[in-house]
């Protein structure tokens, strides 16, 4: 887990560029078919097309390590986090909805 969060961070440090007039947030992106979990760095400036760069790949498929990665993960960036096909699941150590409703294309 310690390995996945270096990796994420490290990368998205590379990817980071603080500019006025942008949104950056993350997406956290089930794949039941490989049994992994996709993240992704998401950038859109004002009246622009919205730019995703993939980040990491985890291949360990339990949401309870997942859930513990997230909570590293926001003690080192508080970027807004977005989880696509999450649909009706629920957090095991927290009990809360990771999605509540379908996004758009899923």
């Amino acid at each position: 887990m310690n390995k996945d969060l270096d990796i994420i961070t490290s990368r998205l440090a590379l990817l980071f560029k603080p500019t006025s007039r942008t949104r950056y947030w993350l997406v956290i992106a089930n794949d039941p078919y490989d049994y992994t979990y996709n993240v992704f760095f998401n950038s859109q400036r004002a009246n622009e097309r919205l730019r995703s760069m993939p980040l990491h790949k985890l291949a360990n498929y339990n949401l309870n390590d997942l859930e513990n990665l997230l909570k590293a993960l926001r003690q080192q960036t508080k970027l807004t986090i977005e989880f696509i096909g999450f649909t009706g699941q629920v957090w095991p150590q927290s009990q809360k909805i990771i999605q509540k409703r379908r996004q758009g294309l899923e």
